[in-house]
């Protein structure tokens, strides 16, 4: 892949850094550009379109993964590879679970740099092609769990209610809301997404209800909001947690009488909008803190789907990678399969990056793979190394003993995890809202799984 083709750019506070990053790259036959903070990355991205960027964890001016969900965000085909000196396989973890194709710990060493960025725009040109393909986007799987959503969705499309949907990052809410788009009679006008939660709070209003020319410093022209945009078509407010309260009263507005006013106008505009609504956060509990709107929830929950995580939908584990590795065949990689022990390191791992985690796995060892035959030794550590701890060990397997053979598999789960969740609720008193903040779970949907295993 001839890389001076391909443009880099370095987001790092450390000049040094910068430096050696660039002579090592231009050497390579790369063009480069600098940014030494967030504020830098942001005016750097709007005047060049870069191939793919080296990203640091820590930047004087922000240091968390806000930076890098604004990049995916806004330029989601841009590969970003994480650098950090005082990184953990946590951050590495959380990393890649919000979009970042790798994770590299300093000192840098060049062929690793390099190895990275050649199978980062490997990825780039792969993702391309998959999008071109039929069928992209298509919610798979067999589980029952799955049934249950694809029936949800074939009720509730062709009506036009306001749906609110609910799940972790990376259970595909977005494939559901363009699932419910598309079954709507509204398929033939605009499908509209805002991620709530990569806009600036002073931006958000700008965003959905546009401006006119002098609103705010920087509003040089007249700018159509999102709402307009879906007009008699249908809005996705992806992370809609994530707004601020006053942007939210405005969307209550909007909601109850269909109609708003741009930034810094006074002309009242009607829109015809069908509003799908999603978060990965318990709301309920938002409303408690003072954080979301009670009163917007009521308007956004009309139609309330609660997507399961990879982990419960049973079989459908190894139903995805099997398909992500026909797509990726289809684009020129050689036909690759599971071996076993893939398969069940892969169905062992709990999957908290959801089918999202799952599809940058499988992309990786696709293109990184040695031979035809997928080994376990060619996965990622965390999925090599994952205990299963609540995919199948309960206290007969801490104790020596096993199920009787024969017991279903999903049968042995369940017991599994109705005898962690008590174990859990021992711990906590049984309150559950302590519970499922420690074990990664929306309060509601550990309601539900309390619900369904029978413990009160």
């Amino acid at each position: 892949m001839p890389s001076d083709n391909f443009t880099i750019l370095i987001i790092d506070d450390e000049k040094n850094i910068r430096r050696t990053l660039t002579m090592v790259l231009e050497a390579d036959g790369y063009t480069t550009t600098e940014a030494g903070s967030a504020k830098e990355a942001r005016a750097e991205l709007a005047k060049s379109s870069p191939d793919a960027i080296l990203l640091d964890l820590k930047l004087p001016d922000l240091k968390d993964l806000t930076l890098l969900e604004e990049i995916k965000s806004h330029y989601a085909d841009v590969p970003v590879v994480m650098i950090s000196g005082h990184g953990t396989m946590a951050d590495a973890v959380e990393a890649v679970k919000r979009g970042a194709f790798d994770f590299l710990e300093k000192p840098l060493e060049r062929e690793r740099v390099l190895e990275t960025l050649r199978n980062a725009l490997q990825a780039r040109r792969l993702r391309k092609k998959v999008a071109e393909l039929p069928g992209e986007g298509t919610i798979i799987g067999d589980s029952p769990q799955l049934a249950e959503v694809r029936d949800w969705i074939g009720r509730v499309a062709p009506t036009d209610g306001r749906v609110l949907v609910l799940g972790e990052s990376g259970t595909g809410k977005e494939l559901v809301a363009r699932a419910v788009h598309e079954g709507s009679q509204r398929l033939a006008k605009p499908f509209i997404k805002v991620n709530c939660a990569a806009i600036p709070k002073e931006l958000v209003e700008s965003v959905l209800f546009g401006h006119v020319k002098g609103a705010f410093t920087g509003a040089l022209k007249d700018k159509i909001g999102t709402f307009k945009q879906a007009d008699t078509g249908t809005l996705f407010l992806d992370e809609i947690a994530d707004m601020g309260l006053e942007a939210q009263a405005k969307v209550l507005r909007v909601l109850q009488e269909g109609e708003f006013e741009a930034v810094g106008s006074t002309k009242t505009e009607k829109v015809d909008v069908r509003v799908i609504a999603a978060t990965h956060r318990d709301l309920e509990h938002e409303i408690a803190e003072g954080r979301f709107r009670e009163d917007l929830y009521y308007r956004l929950a009309v139609l309330v789907l609660q997507l399961p995580p990879l982990c419960e939908r049973e079989g459908d584990i190894t139903l995805l990678a099997n398909h992500f590795l026909d797509e990726f065949h289809q684009t020129g990689l050689p036909q690759r399969t599971l071996s076993e022990p893939a398969r069940l390191a892969l169905e062992r791992y709990e999957w908290p990056g959801n089918v999202r985690e799952l599809r940058n796995v499988i992309e990786r060892v696709a293109i990184l793979a040695r031979g035809e035959v997928i080994e376990e030794s060619d996965l990622p550590p965390e999925v090599r190394n994952a205990s299963g701890s609540m995919r199948g060990a309960g206290d007969s397997a801490s104790e020596g003993k096993l199920p009787p053979i024969g017991t279903p598999l999903s049968e042995v789960r369940a017991e599994a995890e109705k005898r962690y969740l008590q174990a859990v609720l021992e711990a906590t008193g049984g309150n559950v809202s302590e519970a499922a903040r420690r074990i990664g779970l929306e309060r509601t949907h550990l309601h539900k799984k309390l619900t369904a295993l029978g413990l009160k």
